[in-house]
């Protein structure tokens, strides 16, 4: 995909975010967490990401029931570590049910990894 086709779809998905994807920003934007500046459908190394904190070189995928046994989802993660990140991945009824539990692994992560 090239990157205007790439910026486009990442500036669709913004706009069409999931409900669990609208609680976790809710709680990761204007540096909420730890004061880290996280974004939201993010390119890189070819995908979006669904959160992403350069800083902390920290990358956060939210998964429904269509990433179980995903044979995309593993190329997909291979190229994100290769850029050098970190990928931390949660269910979705996780981040709306144990919204704190979430929040906490991500800043222990972020803590620990790049900043």
């Amino acid at each position: 995909m090239r990157k205007e086709a790439r910026t486009d779809f990442a500036r669709k998905l913004r706009s069409n975010m999931t409900d669990a994807e609208h609680r976790l920003w809710f709680h990761l934007r204007k540096h909420q967490l730890a004061d880290l500046r996280f974004r939201r459908q993010h390119p890189i190394a070819g995908y979006i990401a669904d959160f992403a904190c350069l800083e902390a070189r920290l990358v956060i995928e939210l998964d429904g029931s269509q990433h179980l046994d995903s044979s995309s989802d593993a190329v997909r993660e291979a190229a994100i570590r290769q850029a050098g990140f970190q990928i931390l991945r949660f269910w979705n009824d996780d981040v709306l049910l144990r919204t704190q539990r979430v929040l906490e692994a991500i800043l222990k992560t972020a803590l620990e990894g790049g900043r």
